[in-house]
């Protein structure tokens, strides 16, 4: 389902820079990957384009869990795993991260929990495509095509369906077979 060669934006996170550095260097051949060596600085970096982040928890500067705690309340649309020595209590129960790998992780176990995190986004991004093309083809087979481009809203989610679709092309090897199984649903009636 993934694409053959995903376009990923993978953070790597950790105060120890020669972890850090080990883990970079096993994925750069599969992924676009950038170290930061603190909280801080993770904060500065990670974005709405970062796709997975590779996140410490015990950090001096801003741990892990505080970076965790700032990236999902200010919306960053991104998958984050934990990676870290801390041994896991329940307080994790209430974490909104999406993985936790116990360090030491091998190379083939950190390609799985990223490659299995993009599945799951390209999948969320698949559901809001789908939302998005269904409203404009509602609108499009019932409104004056006059009337569609005059107004801004249709506009602006024909701009969201095209920054979808390019996503997902890098994502989903199948997109198209996807969107014709879509398109043959009738819902102009």
């Amino acid at each position: 389902m993934l694409a053959a060669e995903p376009i990923a934006s993978v953070v790597v996170v950790d105060d120890e820079k020669e972890v850090a550095d080990a883990y970079a260097l096993r994925l750069r051949d599969r992924y676009d990957v950038v170290t930061v060596y603190g909280g801080e600085e993770a904060l500065e970096v990670i974005d709405d384009d970062t796709d997975v982040v590779l996140l410490d928890r015990f950090m001096p500067d801003v741990s892990g869990d505080d970076v965790l705690a700032a990236l999902r309340e200010r919306g960053t649309d991104c998958r984050i795993v934990m990676v870290t020595a801390v041994d896991p209590e329940f307080d994790i129960l209430d974490m909104p991260f999406d993985d936790y790998l116990c360090k030491p992780v091998g190379r083939d176990d950190f390609v799985a929990a990223i490659d299995q995190q993009l599945r799951i986004l390209a999948y969320e991004k698949l559901s809001e495509y789908f939302q998005v093309a269904s409203k404009l083809a509602v609108l499009s087979a019932a409104v004056p095509q006059q009337s569609l481009a005059d107004h801004p809203a249709y506009r602006d989610t024909e701009t969201r369906a095209q920054e979808l679709e390019s996503e997902l092309r890098g994502l989903l090897e199948d997109f198209d077979g996807l969107v014709s199984e879509f398109r043959q649903v009738d819902r102009e009636q």
